[in-house]
């Protein structure tokens, strides 16, 4: 599904979603409500989380905690999700613990497909390549290739967890690239993008928001993103097909994601309000700000999405033979 074609049906869903009776809407929540963050704080999934959670408990009359559990590639969180039974526990997920953990891993805490439902996607964007401003001195993506040629196999590379969006997409231009490079997994990306900054990692792929701190201090450079298009709030980064590398595409999506028992009522109620907040202007505008490009739309439209990276990165993983066992 292309971007065009998601916030075409996103922008749909948000107006039927908005215009709800209220009288429509089930008697939930009854207690306190918890979002799980698997990431840290200040990571990107945390930022969505913590600008909606606030305006969710207004609209539900109820407490909602942000609970931040990282650890295993995101794989703790959307596990603690999975096994709830409390009708008052979901997760924010991404593309490492809902898709691509099963080809990864051997064995995985909980199976995404049977025990994972989707319930509304907030954002999508690319993943920017980013380096060390000090230590690596390329400005280009194809300088930046030359150099980790040229280091003999001595560069390394952070990402925010094992098998998230931002490793896979870092593996695959190695391999596009002809480069090898050591991995260095964090829980989250605030301290893979710090590692950056720090010199401690020579690069990485991530999504912005955590980066933009270290861009503005001048110790990070931004080389490209990974989308087709450029990003709104970073036009002078180019994409990766314009740099040449044209086979190196991905998006890093976020949603919320609860267990396989959740009441449809429940979801549909979920997905109405966060729908109805991802059209509000203030928020489209923060989540712009940090660049994050809201999506939204129906369950099923998030499960299209999850099955269809699924379909695309499994190939992939396979073909650089990939595991984390």
């Amino acid at each position: 599904m292309t971007r065009r074609k998601l916030v075409l049906g996103a922008a749909a869903t948000v107006l039927m979603a908005a215009s709800l009776p209220t009288s429509a809407q089930p008697a939930w929540p009854t207690q306190t409500v918890k979002i799980v963050v698997p990431t840290g704080p200040g990571s990107s999934l945390d930022l969505i989380v913590r600008l909606l959670s606030d305006k969710l408990a207004a609209r539900w009359g109820q407490p909602v905690v942000v609970d931040n559990k990282p650890g295993a590639g995101g794989m703790l969180g959307l596990d603690l999700a999975a096994k709830s039974t409390d009708g008052h526990t979901f997760a924010i997920g991404f593309n490492g613990p809902v898709a691509n953990a099963p080809f990864l891993y051997k064995k995985t805490p909980y199976d995404p497909a049977k025990d994972l439902r989707p319930i509304v996607m907030t954002t999508s964007q690319p993943n920017v390549l980013a380096v060390n401003a000090e230590k690596v001195p390329a400005r280009t993506v194809a300088e930046f290739a030359a150099w980790a040629k040229a280091q003999g196999g001595k560069a390394n590379y952070s990402s925010l967890g094992n098998g998230s969006s931002a490793h896979l997409t870092m593996e695959l231009f190695l391999s596009e690239a002809g480069v090898q490079a050591t991995h260095v997994p964090f829980n989250g990306s605030p301290p893979a993008a710090m590692a950056v900054a720090q010199g401690t990692a020579d690069a990485t792929f991530m999504v912005a928001p955590a980066l933009l701190p270290h861009v503005q201090s001048g110790k990070v450079r931004l080389l490209a993103v990974s989308s087709e298009q450029r990003l709104e709030a970073l036009k002078d980064v180019p994409t990766l097909m314009e740099s040449g590398f044209p086979g190196v595409q991905a998006l890093a999506w976020n949603g919320f994601v609860g267990p396989a028992s959740m009441p449809d009522a429940v979801v549909a109620r979920i997905n109405a309000d966060v729908n109805a907040l991802l059209a509000d202007d203030a928020v489209r505008s923060a989540m712009a700000r940090s660049g994050l490009t809201v999506v939204g739309g129906t369950p099923a439209d998030f499960k299209r999405v999850i099955d269809a990276d699924v379909k695309r990165w499994g190939p992939v993983i396979t073909r650089l033979g990939l595991k984390l066992d």
